[in-house]
């Protein structure tokens, strides 16, 4: 496809749809698989395996609601536009918007939701339904969106699944970057989840964390607060959560056991990021860690790795070259309530005033293009 605004999202949301897993899995599984039911207050909820799960609302499609701080409680007032290519399409033409990066919402932002799921056999059955519908519903119907694959939680079916997916044409992986968070499990940085990061690396796609999947490391918005303050606290919280997660990374050895291993950090926001690197730095060179083995500053090997991704960010941009201009990549966040649609070109003639073109085209679609396999 020849691009049109030479913007490529790489944090854009599919709303699943509540017929995908009863279509899928009701033969085996009956109605333990997701599904929506009413519940004790009449609204809508999703329900797994006789558990709610733990979303607000019936969907996460605030950009396209009447009221972006509430969300839709029934599933007939949800946009079609949240859950539908084609119309996905008419927006995407509408904000200029050439190629979109999709994450799940049903699932998690990470796919976190189905590692609750006590039953391992029925956890995998809802990550491969998942995983198959986002191929032949969205795939499908055009190559401008670009599918990534969630998986278990468990690391050995988690690589297994990686491998099958990305077979079936994902271009990424979704995995949870704190899962000892969602059941017990090793630390992420144990040698035990090294069959993720291993098949990863050999099929050449990247991992990616999503901000938010883990609400152990936000802070909860106090019970007092309306829901319009309830949804900017989340707002607020949500991508600086990713601190943690990057500091876990820089210092973990994960990224040195597995060189050619990409990372996004998507919903991160980029305006900490350099207080992040240089307090990293900082404190590489008090500790001396080179002499613990680590051959690279933080910095370098974030920059070697390592990708933020922003929306909105116009006082970040000044800061670009110290967080690494191949390192930032660009979205639109769509269509959460966060996201900066139907707006976003206006978002981005603001954010990069002064920024050369070459630089601008390097973070909305180079970056991103080169990641993900995008042809000119």
């Amino acid at each position: 496809m020849e691009p049109t605004h030479r913007f490529i999202s790489v944090d854009d949301h599919v709303q699943e749809p509540p017929d995908l897993w009863t279509k899928r899995l009701a033969s085996k599984w009956g109605d333990r698989g997701p599904r929506i039911e009413a519940g004790p207050d009449g609204a809508e909820r999703w329900v797994v395996d006789g558990e709610p799960l733990p979303l607000t609302g019936i969907a996460s499609a605030g950009a396209v609601m009447g009221d972006r701080a509430a969300p839709a409680q029934h599933w007939a007032d949800v946009p079609k536009a949240a859950y539908l290519p084609a119309e996905r399409l008419k927006a995407m033409d509408v904000d200029g918007v050439d190629y979109s990066v999709l994450y799940p919402t049903v699932a998690g932002l990470a796919g976190e939701a189905f590692g609750q799921v006590k039953d391992p056999e029925l956890e995998r059955a809802c990550v491969q339904a998942y995983n198959d519908w986002l191929i032949e519903e969205w795939a499908s119907a055009s190559p401008r969106f670009i599918p990534q694959c969630i998986l278990p939680l468990d690391p050995a079916a988690a690589a297994t699944e990686a491998r099958r997916s990305v077979a079936k044409g994902h271009r990424g992986v979704i995995y949870p970057a704190v899962p000892m968070m969602i059941r017990e499990a090793p630390h992420i940085n144990e040698p035990d989840y090294d069959p993720i990061w291993a098949a990863c690396q050999e099929v050449g796609v990247p991992v990616c964390f999503h901000a938010g999947a883990s609400k152990g490391i936000q802070m909860p918005p106090y019970q007092g607060f309306s829901p319009g303050l309830a949804a900017a606290m989340e707002a607020l919280t949500r991508p600086v959560s990713s601190v943690l997660l990057v500091a876990n990374f820089l210092f973990s050895r994960i990224l040195f056991r597995f060189p050619t291993l990409r990372v996004v950090f998507a919903e991160s926001s980029l305006s900490w990021g350099a207080y992040e690197l240089e307090l990293a730095d900082h404190q590489f060179e008090r500790q001396r860690l080179h002499t613990e083995g680590y051959e690279l500053t933080p910095s370098q090997l974030f920059k070697r790795q390592c990708y933020f991704t922003g929306w909105f960010d116009r006082a970040a941009i000044s800061t670009r070259h110290h967080l690494g201009l191949n390192s930032i990549m660009w979205s639109s966040n769509f269509p959460l309530a966060t996201s900066t649609w139907p707006n976003t070109r206006d978002f981005i003639e603001r954010c990069f005033t002064g920024v050369p073109e070459a630089e601008r085209d390097q973070v909305l679609w180079g970056n991103a293009a080169k990641l993900y396999g995008v042809q000119e």
